[in-house]
């Protein structure tokens, strides 16, 4: 009889201590869910989840795969693979066996054959005009997909920060538009799942980094809007975030490890203040607190310095750009990470794909050094190298902003801009900086100068014969409206995107004589920017503004171009006699914005609230 009890006890025991006594393991997820032979580098991780996953060995037999290591952490429900792919391994699928006891489960692995060389990943350029789309606010292309079971944050197109309705398809209808306005790049704002209780419109609270949200499509159907893209010659910026996830995010609901989140007593916020990833005198409690800090209630702080969250966020990426064919990353909040890992993400990118571009989201208005800091080459007092090829260049948006609203006094006006320029030698590269006028974070720019045609006209051509990538958010071109303290009017919806719309931009139907005004000189512009490789890559020189007139050059050893902007109210006489060191040796002009022909460069007559374009003979 004892004998019979301490048999039963033993295996009661047995039952809480291993679960393979208590239930059936399960397999629900390996991401990434198939790669590519032929990468530089080697090691693959595989990220395996299901329940009580951790109890099973895991074996495969395939050649030039190697199993490396098998980890498991503090959640029994995972699992990280490492694998060595050799450069022997062919393209071809393999079983990976995941057994228990008895049970067996077996995944089905594809190693793929990559569609093109790495070197072939070109990247966005100077030469590119990129159009920046919030594409819930875009054009609904496919209204089936406003609606989906599942999906917490439904479509109502009557609540400024519900969705509504725009989707890949929507693009897809109208990337001749996007083209025949003379744009050659498209930044997306994120189209991955966002599969939050409400306000995930904006798409900048993931809930799956390897899916596309199925009210804007499928993984499928942003592979084939990139296809269309390159058929037309435009190029994919994808937009990516890597300082957070939404708070729905599957692995944020079921955490591998209490560390691969960062976690407070209670809710703690960023304190968004870039300038401690750089300041010597920082305190830890201030640096931390930026670092680490949430952005928002509904979006947990990610520490990539979490080795297996490092490497899923990496080969995310990497995983993006095979799979669809990318052009370039923009990287959201790219100083709010550890800005250690940010420079490895950076290296290990541009190491698999030399050509490749990518340019991180700095958001700092008021400091040229504090942008400067963060870009590749920048000679750092710290010592820190970022490998980040491009900055968002905040400093010259703000300048813009506020130029053409003020009259000339000792840095206001058309001085901004001028100001701004002459801390170029701050930047390692600053003809790689993206330059814009809005974007989906900040007011409009037809808001700042109050819809004023003639404002916007300026705002446009500088940022079109300026220095750097120009970025133009939608219906910029047709002087859209929205304040930054409002994001849900802010990203409004482009007329012509829903079916019913009493105005049509793609069509021209119901624009005001100054949005057509508009759309058309932007166009002009854009077109004639693609054929200019001086406005893309020539030097700059610029005169001190007087008098509210700016004066600068673009020049190389073929073509020089001269722009004047005249902030006056009135029309204005400019003496060339000041810029003679560059007028030297051309004797006529040609206005590239009213087509006409200049005879003689000793005066030019300007119009008032102008910007003049001039390819000087």
């Amino acid at each position: 009889m004892k004998i019979i009890t301490l048999v039963l006890r033993v295996w009661v025991l047995l039952l809480f201590i291993n679960p393979l006594f208590a239930q059936k393991i399960e397999l629900s997820r390996v991401e990434p869910a198939f790669w590519w032979v032929g990468m530089k580098n080697p090691e693959l991780q595989l990220l395996v989840y299901g329940k009580d996953i951790s109890y099973a060995k895991v074996s495969l037999n395939y050649p030039g795969v190697a199993l490396k290591e098998v980890v498991s952490v503090e959640n029994p429900n995972y699992l990280f693979v490492y694998l060595n792919i050799l450069p022997t391994a062919q393209a071809g699928t393999f079983p990976i066996q995941f057994q228990w006891g008895k049970q067996s489960k077996i995944f089905n692995y594809e190693l793929k054959k990559r569609a093109k060389s790495a070197l072939d990943y070109a990247g966005f350029t100077n030469a590119d005009a990129i159009y920046l789309i919030t594409p819930d606010r875009f054009a609904n292309g496919d209204p089936s997909n406003d609606q989906v079971a599942g999906m917490t944050d439904q479509t109502d197109r009557s609540q400024a920060y519900k969705r509504h309705g725009g989707d890949i398809k929507g693009m897809m209808n109208n990337l001749d538009y996007i083209a025949d306005m003379g744009f050659t790049a498209l930044w997306v704002n994120p189209l991955l799942e966002n599969n939050q209780p409400q306000a995930s419109y904006h798409g900048y609270a993931i809930t799956d980094f390897y899916k596309i949200d199925a009210r804007f499509g499928t993984n499928e159907d942003y592979r084939k809007l990139t296809e269309m893209c390159h058929q037309r010659g435009l190029k994919m910026i994808q937009d990516m975030v890597f300082n957070h996830s939404g708070l729905e995010h599957w692995f944020v609901k079921d955490l591998p490890m209490k560390d691969w989140i960062h976690q407070f007593p209670t809710f703690t916020r960023s304190n968004y203040r870039l300038s401690t990833s750089f300041d010597p005198y920082v305190s830890d409690f201030d640096r931390d607190k930026m670092a680490m800090g949430w952005f928002d209630t509904s979006m947990p702080d990610l520490n990539q310095r979490n080795r297996f969250l490092g490497t899923y966020l990496t080969q995310n990426s990497i995983w993006w750009i095979e799979y669809v064919g990318l052009d370039g990353i923009r990287m959201d909040t790219h100083p709010y990470p550890y800005k250690d890992f940010m420079a490895q993400w950076c290296k290990a990118v541009l190491t698999e794909y030399p050509n490749f571009n990518i340019v991180g989201e700095v958001w700092e208005e008021n400091s040229v050094p504090a942008e400067a800091y963060w870009q590749m080459h920048a000679p750092n007092k710290d010592g820190y190298q970022s490998y980040l090829p491009s900055v968002t260049d905040f400093p010259l948006c703000l300048a813009y902003n506020k130029a053409f609203n003020e009259q000339e006094e000792w840095n206001t006006g058309l001085l901004r801009i001028y100001y701004t320029l002459t801390q170029d030698v701050l930047y390692p590269n600053p003809n790689d900086n993206v330059i814009f006028l809005d974007n989906h974070d900040l007011t409009r720019f037809a808001t700042s100068v109050n819809k004023d045609l003639n404002k916007m006209k300026m705002g446009l051509a500088s940022l079109l014969t300026m220095r750097g990538v120009p970025q133009i958010y939608y219906g910029t071109e047709i002087m859209m409206e929205g304040p930054g303290n409002d994001h849900g009017k802010l990203r409004g919806d482009f007329p012509g995107g829903w079916e019913g719309d009493s105005k049509n931009a793609f069509t021209k139907q119901g624009l005001t004589s100054e949005e057509a005004d508009l759309q058309a000189f932007t166009r002009k512009l854009l077109q004639w920017r693609k054929t200019k490789k001086v406005i893309q890559y020539g030097k700059l020189m610029h005169f001190i503004p007087e008098d509210n007139l700016y004066v600068y050059f673009r020049y190389d050893d073929q073509e020089t171009v001269m722009v004047v902007l005249n902030n006056h109210q009135s029309a204005k006489t400019l003496d060339m006699q000041r810029f003679k060191e560059r007028l030297r040796g051309f004797s006529s002009a040609y206005n590239v914005i009213t087509g006409e022909n200049i005879s003689a460069l000793q005066t030019l007559n300007l119009p008032p609230k102008s910007a003049t374009v001039l390819e000087l003979k």
